[in-house]
């Protein structure tokens, strides 16, 4: 009776540990695909909306308004907003005909 059960305890364990191998070799296949399924989506790239002329624009304005040097167009005073100085860099670039998106308003 003793080796009967011995028998049955050991039979019991090698398919337990059989079972157990199957799962992790299911899991470790599905997470494989989930990695290719990232690398797809990476490979969509779409263009520049701003070109390098209008980059180099706001970059003049940025630092002139750091000096203190930027004035607005009209009335002469001095600007201090970052986004009043890169509307006035987009807008310079605009003109010289840069790469730039049209203005929304």
């Amino acid at each position: 009776m003793a080796t009967k059960k011995a028998a049955k305890k050991s039979s019991k364990k090698t398919t337990h540990k059989k079972t157990a191998g199957k799962k992790s070799a299911t899991k470790k296949a599905a997470t494989k695909k989930s990695a290719s399924k990232k690398t797809s989506a990476k490979k969509s790239t779409s263009a520049r909306k701003y070109g390098k002329a209008a980059g180099k624009s706001v970059e003049r304005e940025m630092k002139a308004m750091k000096q203190g040097k930027l004035k607005s167009g009209r009335s002469g005073k001095k600007v201090t907003s970052r986004k009043q100085a890169i509307a006035i860099g987009l807008s310079e670039a605009r003109r010289a005909g840069a790469k730039v998106p049209k203005k929304k308003s």
